[in-house]
């Protein structure tokens, strides 16, 4: 595969620069690539939120030109390596275009960004670039000579502008309105998604967000593969960040978590109370409207509710209020927290995703490695993920309808099983046993490279 070398392009990359799943799968599945001999990089913008030590740094090329709205911008190319691995790192720097964070300043600045990846391929003779979401989808229409791969991560945010700023920054002569992601559908040799159950229903109205019609046109181009997690990053046998490290043959010593976690978070302990955890952004996407008509029931079942997340002023307004008023059943951070996402998912009993659409789902798959059990929607990589309680092999809850009553419903069955211990122990065990590994999924993506 090293003479097919491989280019990521994208607008995240953990740990370097993070605000959603976007930034774990850049971070992690190249990581698994060059596992299997793949040679592979990963490129980003140098935002100036980005903090890496000076010796940590090589230069790569300095002053490399790009023609961005008639003018020609320079561009300072660096590298480094992915934590823990030999992959590449390559970070374009440029103070007009990244200062701040990422998605701070004018959106134009990923238009710079993907004409300095063309570039960049030219200079360091790439073969094939792997585009993820809207921020690199003009790249498969720019490229020359050169293979590309979209990835669509979340079909909702599409990157629309009006033809003129278009014509003006790339010297192009569209007569609409642009969308970026459109364009990626359309012009990249190969489009995926991350997971199968997403690649079906983003070709009808309900989830395709109106590019449903584009993408039917491409269908026997589009693959839906499963994201990944990085199983030494989400490990309870090794994490250090919660309080007692355990595996699915020593799963009784999860309660010393969930122990810690009813300390922190109320004035009292009763181990006997189910926990249900949410790391999450609140907002309508993530089910909040049905959380939000569901709260005066769950109040009064016997349980905890702890949420980590930020998001929509409304729904946080709610959900503060709510804690405040039952501060011994919920509790509520608005704010990031990744200390307490990782004792949440080690303390808590249940994990709940109630997702009116969710591509894959990152939190399910760490929730399961933690013998969390997720309530989910039966939607996107939700569905691909959690087998539902009463299936042989099963790992969680589902529900289908988008309603609180199916989502109370789902609650309930779960709180009714957690008083079977053997029962619940064993769900526990086998969710824990579930691969979500990047290797089969890397494995996907090798085909396609080949």
């Amino acid at each position: 595969m090293t003479k097919n070398n491989i280019l990521f392009a994208a607008a995240e990359c953990a740990p370097f620069v993070k605000v959603g799943g976007l930034a774990d799968v850049v971070g992690s599945l190249p990581k698994a690539l060059k596992k299997l001999g793949v040679d592979v990089s990963v490129i980003i913008p140098f935002y100036e939120s980005i903090s890496i030590d000076e010796k940590d740094l090589d230069i790569i090329k300095r002053d490399v030109e790009v023609i961005f709205a008639g003018k020609i911008e320079k561009v300072d190319l660096y590298k480094t390596t992915l934590s823990n691995s030999d992959v590449q790192l390559i970070l374009i720097s440029n103070k007009k275009y990244f200062s701040g964070d990422p998605y701070s300043g004018d959106k134009t600045r990923f238009i710079f960004f993907s004409k300095a990846i063309i570039e960049t391929a030219d200079l360091m003779n790439f073969k094939t670039i792997h585009c993820h979401d809207w921020h690199t989808a003009i790249v498969p229409y720019l490229a020359k000579n050169i293979k590309t791969i979209f990835t669509i991560h979340n079909i909702a945010y599409q990157g629309v502008f009006d033809s003129e700023t278009i014509n003006l920054l790339i010297e192009s002569n569209f007569s609409d309105e642009i969308n970026c992601m459109e364009l990626g559908i359309e012009n990249s040799d190969i489009v995926t998604t991350v997971s199968p159950n997403y690649a079906k229903e983003i070709l009808t109205p309900e989830f395709g967000f109106g590019l449903e019609k584009t993408l039917n046109k491409r269908k026997g181009s589009l693959f839906g593969i499963i994201n990944g997690i990085d199983p030494d990053q989400f490990n309870p046998e090794k994490d250090k960040a919660i309080v007692q490290n355990y595996s699915f043959e020593k799963i009784d010593k999860k309660i010393i978590n969930k122990e810690s976690l009813q300390r922190e978070c109320f004035d009292s302990v009763d181990l006997e109370i189910p926990l249900i955890g949410m790391v999450t952004r609140i907002a309508d996407q993530k089910g909040f409207n049905l959380i939000e008509e569901a709260l005066p029931e769950l109040m009064r079942l016997k349980l905890q509710l702890v949420i980590l997340g930020t998001g929509t002023e409304y729904y946080e307004k709610i959900l503060t209020n709510t804690s405040n008023k039952y501060s011994d059943k919920m509790f509520v951070k608005t704010s990031f927290d990744d200390l307490l996402a990782r004792k949440i998912y080690a303390g808590s009993d249940l994990f709940l995703m109630p997702s009116h659409f969710e591509p894959c789902g990152l939190g399910q798959m760490i929730a399961m490695s933690y013998g969390s059990l997720p309530i989910v929607r039966e939607v996107g990589g939700l569905k691909d993920t959690v087998i539902p309680y009463d299936q042989k092999g099963a790992t969680g809850f589902t529900f289908n309808e988008a309603s609180s009553q199916a989502l109370l419903k789902a609650v309930n069955t779960a709180l009714d099983l957690f008083k079977e211990k053997s029962a619940w122990r064993k769900l526990q065990r086998d969710a824990m046993r579930r691969d979500f590994s990047w290797e089969n999924s890397a494995k996907a993506y090798l085909n396609l490279y080949r």
